[in-house]
């Protein structure tokens, strides 16, 4: 929808995933959107050499977040959360956080 704006279908799906999911890694987003690793991996780059994204180590995955240092993260922000209104509730539902914390045995729903 606004891929116009950011130049690349990849690029727009990369910060529509990192704002709705907080953070992620280039293989999860991949294989997310059932893309190839290669464009999504350039994409991050690319956003995070600009400053629009950052990233930090966790063993030996790369983990990836919009920069809350960013000049416009805010303006940003407020343009990506405007997209997702326009998706449908199924698409919205889908990239809603994930718990990936396990829960502790015998604990109730």
């Amino acid at each position: 929808m606004i891929e116009s704006l950011f130049g690349s279908k990849n690029r727009e799906r990369v910060l529509v995933f990192l704002y709705c999911r907080r953070e992620g890694y280039a293989r999860e987003i991949a294989r997310f959107y059932k893309t190839d690793l290669d464009p999504v991996q350039k994409q991050l780059s690319r956003l995070e050499y600009g400053g629009v994204i950052a990233s930090r180590k966790a063993g030996r995955t790369r983990l990836y977040q919009l920069n809350p240092r960013y000049v416009f993260s805010r303006e940003l922000g407020a343009l990506l959360k405007r997209s997702l209104e326009f998706l449908d509730k199924p698409e919205r539902d889908i990239l809603a956080p994930v718990r990936t914390r396990p829960r502790r045995k015998g604990k109730p729903l």
